[in-house]
C-alpha cells in the first residue's frame, strides 16, 4: 500500500479537510498517476453532501476530472510509459464481459462502472475507490486515457466529465452542419455543449434565465441567445429547434423545452436534477418528440473526444484554484458564481 496526502469529507454535514489515504500496491495493468490537476464536478458536491440515494461511504474523497504524469507502470501494462501525460475520468473498472462493455459503452455496464470515487473495487478487496482530490492514483490502464495537449492541461481537465457528458449524447444525436441546437442552460456542462454544437457545424441557441449570460454565450460560438426568465419568452420558438440539450441540473418541468422541437426533435438530457422533473405527455407525442438521456461516454469515445478537443483547441472555461479553497467553491457553486469549471491545482496539496 501507497500512503497519499488528500482531501475528503467525513460526513455530510462537515466541510472538506486533509486527510490520508491509502493506494493499493502496483497490479500487472495498472498505471501508477501524479496527479496535477483534478476538475470540480456538481456531482462532487452531490456525493459529499449525500444527496443521492443516502450511499455516501465515508471518508469520501472526490473528483474524477484528473490530469496526470505517470509515475510507475505495471509489468504487463502496454499502453502507457512513465512520464507520460494521462487522463482519468468518471469510472476506473467495469464488468468487461458484458455487451455494452464488450461494445465499448462501458459507461453502460450491465454490473455497473466502478466510479472512481465513493465505489468498491472489483477484486474481492473491499477497498473503496477514492478520487483526484488527492496527490496520487493507480488505475487499470484500460481506463486511463491518453493526453496530448501539452500547453493548456488545466483546460484539459474538465473535459473529463463535462466534456464527454455533452460530446456523446451529441454525437449519438448526430448533431451536423445545418441541425438548429438549443442549449438550455449555460454551466459547467453547458458551456461544453455550446463548443462542440458550433465546432459539428450546427446553428446554436442559448437558453438561459440570466440575461448576464448573453455575451457569454456570443464568445462561445453561439449564434443567438434567448432570455428564458420572462412570461412567455419561448413560445416563438415552438417546434423550431432539431435539438435540445438540457443541462439544468436544478429541479425543472421538462415539458416547456419538449415544445420547442420539430419533427423528430430530441431533448437531450444530462442535468440531474434532485427531484423527478415533469412531462406532459402531448408536448412528448407532438411532433413525434423523445426524451433522451445520456451519461459520459466508453473509453473509446473519450478518447476520440480528447483527441477532437486537441485538434479543434477545445477547452474548458477554468478557474484554476489551490486544494484548501475547495469548501468555498463549492458555496459558489451551488449560487452559480463560476466561469465555467473550477480546477484544483493538485501542487498546492
Amino acid at each position: 500500500m501507497t500512503t497519499v496526502k488528500a482531501y475528503g469529507a467525513f460526513d455530510s454535514k462537515k466541510p472538506l479537510a486533509p486527510l490520508t489515504i491509502e493506494r493499493r500496491d502496483l497490479k500487472e495493468h495498472d498505471v501508477h498517476v501524479e496527479i496535477m490537476y483534478c476538475g470540480v464536478c456538481h456531482s462532487d458536491i452531490h456525493t459529499v453532501r449525500n444527496e443521492w440515494s443516502g450511499n455516501t461511504k465515508y471518508p469520501v474523497v472526490p473528483g474524477h476530472e484528473i490530469i496526470g504524469l505517470v509515475k510507475a507502470v505495471g509489468n504487463g501494462v502496454t499502453k502507457f510509459t512513465v512520464g507520460q501525460t494521462v487522463g482519468v475520468g468518471v469510472m476506473v473498472d467495469s464488468c468487461r464481459k458484458c455487451k455494452s462493455c464488450i461494445d465499448r459503452h462501458e459507461q453502460y455496464c450491465a454490473e455497473g462502472i466502478i466510479g472512481t470515487y465513493n465505489a468498491i473495487e472489483r477484486d474481492g478487496s473491499g477497498m473503496i475507490t477514492y478520487g483526484g482530490y488527492s496527490k496520487e492514483i493507480i488505475t487499470d490502464e484500460n481506463y486511463v486515457l491518453n493526453i496530448k495537449e501539452t500547453e493548456n492541461l488545466v483546460g484539459v481537465a474538465p473535459l473529463l466529465c463535462a466534456g464527454i457528458t455533452t460530446y456523446s449524447p451529441l454525437k449519438f444525436a448526430q448533431v451536423k452542419e445545418g441541425m438548429k441546437v438549443a442549449v438550455v442552460g449555460l454551466g459547467g456542462l453547458g458551456h461544453m455543449a455550446v463548443k462542440f454544437a458550433v465546432a459539428f457545424g450546427a446553428e446554436v441557441t442559448v437558453i438561459s434565465t440570466s440575461a448576464s449570460k448573453q455575451a457569454d454565450a456570443q464568445k462561445l460560438g453561439a449564434h443567438h441567445f434567448v432570455l428564458s426568465s420572462t412570461p412567455n419568452a419561448l413560445k416563438p420558438y415552438d417546434s423550431k429547434f432539431d435539438i435540445v440539450l438540457d443541462a439544468i441540473s436544478a429541479d425543472h418541468d421538462y415539458t416547456g423545452y419538449l415544445n420547442l422541437l420539430g419533427l423528430n426533435g430530441k431533448l437531450l438530457v444530462v442535468g440531474l436534477p434532485e427531484h423527478q422533473p415533469k412531462v406532459h405527455p402531448f408536448a412528448l407525442i407532438k411532433n413525434r418528440r423523445s426524451i433522451i438521456g445520456s451519461m459520459i461516454g466508453g473509453i473509446d469515445e473519450t478518447q476520440e473526444m480528447l483527441d477532437f478537443c486537441h485538434e479543434k483547441k477545445i477547452y474548458s472555461e477554468v478557474e484554476t484554484i489551490p486544494m484548501s479553497y475547495i469548501n468555498e467553491a463549492y458555496e459558489r457553486m451551488i449560487k452559480g458564481d463560476i466561469k465555467y469549471r473550477f480546477v484544483i491545482d493538485l501542487s498546492s496539496l
